[in-house]
Formats: structure tokens, C-alpha cells, sequence
């Protein structure tokens, strides 16, 4: 994690979390009470798409969190902030973040991954396994963190939804070219490119892991309907997962929760001993950022409930 810019003034009267990532950026302001008091939203805002463009979406969601409360910009000298962005850890990333000047009473400055296990388990030890388009383990053990995968796609992301799309345009190119037998997957699949084989590699081309993981939902619903590709494909996914889970409890953390859009769905495919080791998130990831803002009392709403899809209907596990 990034270190405070300063040491948090006395006279801070409000808290930003903000959560910054690859999709979007969000915030929510809160008072010394814990009350919610202002939010705002932006586009993406990873270091990947530069400096700049970090700095644009960030002050875009300061604006909005500070006007919505309906504050003045010279009262964002009380405003002590948390910031998790994605592609901190890239060359240079934190440096550069950390002179950025936001003109807030302080700054800190942590992973998007990071924000999101101190939201999970309210700054408390512990990991989550974070399953979306990509993959990555999260942990605190003895108030340290680190991470376990989340290395890149397509070396890494493994159990995420980019590896179940990859793994299907997989499985429909050797159905077309007849190495394997056709399914209702691989039928809709291939069907997006006419069953062409040349249109399906002229997109694999210019793929990247968000154009592959807009297709895990429909591995997801074949796989429900007892596809046997999609369901190879699922299980696969889920032993992946697996052995995340395995590896963190191995590594001493006391809880796990598993967070990410992909999470509910890759849930139910899990063994029932494993599931089992699960606990359910205290907090999203702005209740995480407000801890790293520095906020330490009761949040006096229930600021980060649950998505009720982490709590999806059991459907037949292996056994």
C-alpha cells in the first residue's frame, strides 16, 4: 500500500473513499458521524490510460462528491481521502500518484484490490478473491498485504470471466474445423462470426480480456442447462478458484470472501467444503477506501450492502 501524503491534519471534517478502476470511478464522501453526505461517478480512471486521464476522472468524482454534499471547493482543504486505483503497482505508477496534487487536506493511495479486502473485512485480516473480468487474491495477514495472481490475461486471470470466454472461442474453433463435437455453446459462439473461421480470428486479433469475458455469460447459462462443453469449461473455472481459496487459507489469512461480478456465479459450482470456508463481505470497496482515508468510527448507514447475488440459490455441486 502507498503511504499517507501527509500526516491527517486536524482539521478534517469530511472522509472520500473513492474507487477507481479500469470501468469506472466512484466516490462517496461521508462526515466525521459516518453519514453519507455526497457521492460521484466517472468514467475509467487505471494508470493505464495515463496520468491525465487519472487525474480528469479523479477530480470529476471530487467535484460531484463535494458538490452534491453541498460544499465549496475551498472546503476540500477538510477532505482527507482513499483512493484505490487499478495499475498502482505499474512502474512509476505511485510515484506519480502520490505528487499528483488533489488540493485535499490528505491523500492515500492503495490498489483497487486492496481497498476492496479492507472493505470485505473492514480493515480487519483477511482476503477476498476478487473474480470479474480478471482474477486476483487479495490478503492481510497481520495488517500486511499482498496478492496472490492477477498477473495478466491470457497469462493469469485463471477461474475469471476472460479465461471462460478464451476457453470457449477455444473449444468453438475446434468444433468448426470437427476436433470436437458441436453444442449448443459452441453453436452460439460460432454464430457470432457466421461460422466463419476467418471473421472469428480477424476479432480474436483485436480481442482483449473485457471483449472474451462479455462472453462467460453464455458459457454460464449453457453450462446451467447441462451443456457438457460449458460445463467442462465452468468446472474447470471452479477448480481454479479452488485452489485460490486453498492457497489463501494457507497462507494464514482467517476469512475469505469472494467479490467480482463472475463471484456469485462460480459460487454454486464450488465443493460444498469449500463454500463452506466462505464468509460474506462486511463492506464494498468505498467503505474500504474510507478506511484508508482514515475514517475509524461507526458508519452510522449500512453504506455497503451485500449484493444479493453473493447469496445465489445452491444448484447442484460436485460432490
Amino acid at each position: 500500500m502507498a503511504a499517507r501524503t501527509d500526516t491527517l491534519p486536524s482539521m478534517v471534517e469530511w472522509y472520500l473513499g473513492i474507487d477507481a478502476g479500469g470501468s469506472h470511478c466512484r466516490g462517496r464522501l461521508v462526515d466525521a458521524a459516518g453519514t453519507i453526505v455526497g457521492t460521484g461517478h466517472s468514467g475509467p480512471a487505471s494508470t493505464r490510460l495515463g496520468m491525465e486521464a487519472v487525474r480528469s476522472a479523479i477530480d470529476e468524482v471530487i467535484d460531484q462528491a463535494v458538490g452534491s454534499a453541498g460544499l465549496t471547493r475551498e472546503d476540500r482543504g477538510r477532505v482527507a481521502a482513499g483512493i484505490g486505483i487499478a495499475g498502482i503497482s505499474r512502474p512509476g505508477s505511485a510515484a506519480a500518484l502520490e505528487a499528483m496534487e488533489l488540493g485535499l487536506a490528505s491523500t492515500a493511495w492503495a490498489s483497487d484490490a486492496v481497498i476492496a479486502n479492507i472493505g470485505a473485512h473492514d480493515g480487519q485480516d483477511g482476503a477476498t478473491l476478487i473474480l470479474g473480468t480478471g482474477s486476483i487474491a487479495q490478503l492481510r495477514i497481520d495488517g500486511v498485504d499482498c496478492s496472490i495472481g492477477g498477473y495478466g490475461f491470457p497469462i493469469s486471470d485463471e477461474g475469471s470471466g476472460a479465461a471462460l470466454g478464451l476457453s470457449a472461442m477455444r473449444h468453438a474453433l475446434r468444433a468448426l474445423d470437427g476436433r470436437t463435437k458441436r453444442t449448443p455453446l459452441t453453436c452460439a459462439i460460432t454464430a457470432r462470426f457466421e461460422e466463419m473461421i476467418p471473421r472469428a480470428i480477424a476479432w480474436m486479433d483485436r480481442a482483449g480480456p473485457a471483449d472474451y469475458a462479455a462472453l462467460a455469460p453464455i458459457v454460464i447459462d449453457h453450462a446451467e442447462q447441462d451443456d457438457d462443453i460449458a460445463r467442462a469449461i465452468v468446472t474447470e473455472a471452479a477448480g481454479h478458484v479452488e485452489c485460490f481459496i486453498d492457497t489463501i487459507f494457507a497462507r494464514g489469512a482467517p476469512a475469505c470472501a469472494m467479490l467480482g461480478g463472475l463471484a456469485p456465479h462460480l459460487r454454486p459450482w464450488l465443493r460444498d467444503r469449500t463454500a463452506a470456508k466462505l464468509s460474506e463481505p462486511k463492506g464494498d470497496a468505498l467503505h474500504g477506501a474510507l478506511r484508508l482515508a482514515g475514517f475509524t468510527g461507526a458508519f452510522a448507514v449500512d453504506d455497503a450492502p451485500v449484493d444479493e447475488g453473493q447469496r445465489p440459490s445452491v444448484k447442484e455441486r460436485r460432490a
